[in-house]
């Protein structure tokens, strides 16, 4: 009898360690559904994941944004163009209208050129138009008193003061009546622009004080009268003034 007690207390001894250990088996495989295995970092992570909708949720707005940003940037590219081509449009605008008035200019310079050639033309004509009028109407004598008389008449044409007296004394003086006389040793031959024909005018003053209608030639005598007389008139109020050098 005492051994068979001995063993049913072994056997309820038993019966309570099997269950103990069952249930501390089952404990251990509910903490193996929470915890993973350990990594080899020696940390422990724990299972729980982000729900997957989480993903799809956050994916969509990044995509938005990424085809934002492509189309602003198309939109920039396109404004850049677009002004770079006004910036160009203009440039070529700005210089199309600076060679049409360059163009006008120079066709304004030469319609006033050819203006200025006809008028000029027109001037000459007119010139030998008058002096064979001149001569048509009255003869003088090709000698120094003809040249004077010629002159005279042309004086009172063109309301220049003088008389016979006051012309031949200065000419007499000047150059004794040569037509072809000139300067070389006065101050306007060391200037290089010699006092020429009967009253002895230097070429400046005679290309200043040409009188229209008569000739071009310094050495013409009726020319030279009168364009000194012109010169005397402006400066001494008549050649009948001048008694010297003038």
């Amino acid at each position: 009898m005492p051994k068979n007690i001995r063993l049913r207390d072994r056997g309820r001894a038993l019966t309570k360690n099997t269950k103990i250990a069952t249930v501390g088996v089952a404990a251990l495989g509910a903490a193996a559904l929470a915890f993973t295995t350990v990594p080899s970092g020696g940390q422990t992570t724990t299972t729980e994941a982000a729900p997957s909708s989480s993903v799809v949720f956050h994916s969509e707005p990044v995509k938005d944004v990424r085809a934002s940003v492509t189309d602003q940037l198309a939109t920039a590219s396109l404004k850049v163009e677009a002004i770079e081509a006004k910036k160009k449009a203009a440039a070529q605008a700005a210089k199309a209208a600076a060679e049409k008035k360059a163009a006008a200019r120079a066709a304004a310079a030469r319609q006033a050129e050819q203006a200025r050639a006809a008028e000029a033309a027109a001037s000459r004509a007119a010139q030998r138009v008058e002096v064979q009028t001149v001569a048509a109407t009255k003869s003088y004598a090709d000698n120094l008193d003809g040249w004077i008389r010629e002159s005279l008449d042309i004086m009172q044409d063109r309301g220049i003061p003088g008389s016979y007296h006051g012309l031949h004394r200065n000419i007499m003086r000047e150059s004794s009546g040569n037509p072809n006389a000139i300067n070389d040793w006065d101050i306007n031959a060391v200037n290089g622009v010699p006092s020429k024909g009967l009253l002895q005018v230097i070429p400046p003053t005679f290309q200043a004080y040409h009188v229209p209608g008569t000739s071009w030639n310094i050495y013409d005598p009726v020319a030279n009268i009168t364009a000194a007389a012109n010169y005397a008139a402006d400066k001494y109020g008549s050649i009948d003034n001048v008694f010297g050098a003038y």
